[in-house]
């Protein structure tokens, strides 16, 4: 039976373990917090972040790293703020042979860099090859197996195919891009546009101001993404328009969530620390905002968010401002 370890065991992490014992594969499902991994074993499911979802009897949960060692087949399902620490302590586990499908969506705070861009330069000289995996995706229904289509990307067409292979089983259905790039910029814009869809809503600003804010997101989106070089069209598909869309108007979204709360007047301050801690659109668009600059990329949207969440901006004066900008004419293939 083949072997694969999926490093985080969140709601993703874990609904990919899953998934993947449903592939045949032997899965380790790596946890941090010792008493955690040792009570989802024993419990046969992750009480804490995927309840009522069983583990399949391929899965072993464990907090003890070292079984990674041997291991050719690894995903990573860590936050983005963990992803840089977690790939240093893989180091004396993984070697040319192993292959590493990174799942975190998002980019690193500080350095502006992209998950695939810290996972290379952490582990680049050790891996055999590496992708990325996103798309529209809620981990629950995912756990649950429900229908989901999602991407792989790499630059090179056979390696992205070999990592996508991992994953091919019913339920999910898995398409392979050439576009590392587009394919993750979209898993982390979106989490912050999904957001400010959650203050429309929670305001009560109607369909119509959340359908606006999808597709001007998507503008901003597409726009940010040629400028960083990834491809205009791939945020039309799975991991722009099709993540977009869902994070946006799906109640599972914990960005929506968050963004609800404070569009019904609740300070960010008082926010819920858990919800604030797992919403990565957070760290999203902080990363976005000092990215955006460096690179003179108009995000309006992203900006109002990053002032709500970061300045202490009222977000019924961020609606505002979004409102009152300058008229201008609509490109949103070239993200004008």
């Amino acid at each position: 039976m083949a072997k694969a370890a999926v490093m985080g065991a969140g709601a993703w992490g874990t609904a990919l373990a899953i998934h993947l014992a449903r592939c045949g594969f032997e899965v380790l499902l790596w946890d941090r917090d010792q008493e955690r991994a040792a009570a989802a074993q024993q419990a046969r499911e992750n009480e804490a972040y995927l309840p009522g979802v069983p583990l399949p009897d391929g899965v072993t949960v464990s907090a003890d790293l070292s079984r990674v060692a041997g291991v050719p087949s690894l995903v990573l399902a860590v936050p983005s703020a963990a992803l840089r620490e977690v790939a240093g302590a893989l180091k004396p586990y993984v070697d040319g042979g192993t292959w590493a499908a990174c799942a975190t969506k998002g980019l690193e705070e500080g350095s502006g860099k992209l998950m695939h861009e810290v996972l290379v330069e952490v582990l680049g000289d050790r891996l055999g090859g590496w992708a990325i995996l996103s798309g529209p995706s809620f981990a629950d229904e995912v756990g649950r197996g429900l229908p989901t289509a999602i991407t792989v990307a790499q630059p090179d067409a056979q390696r992205a195919e070999k990592v996508a292979a991992w994953f091919r089983c019913d339920p999910l259905r898995v398409y392979t891009s050439d576009d590392p790039v587009g394919v993750e910029l979209g898993g982390a814009v979106k989490n912050v546009i999904a957001i400010a869809a959650g203050i429309a809503d929670g305001m009560g600003l109607g369909y119509n101001a959340r359908a606006a804010l999808i597709t001007r997101g998507l503008a901003e989106m597409s726009r940010l993404g040629v400028a960083m070089g990834g491809h205009a069209e791939t945020f039309a598909g799975l991991t722009g328009l099709g993540d977009l869309v869902l994070t946006c108007t799906g109640p599972l979204s914990r960005n929506h969530q968050l963004g609800e709360v404070l569009g019904q007047g609740t300070p960010v301050d008082r926010v819920s620390p858990a919800l604030w801690r797992r919403a990565e659109g957070v760290r999203a668009a902080r990363a976005l905002h000092g990215k955006a600059a460096g690179l003179g990329v108009d995000m309006p949207i992203t900006e109002q968010v990053y002032r709500v969440l970061c300045e202490g901006e009222d977000p019924r004066r961020a609606v505002r401002s979004l409102m009152q900008r300058t008229p201008k004419a609509e490109r949103p293939l070239d993200g004008e």
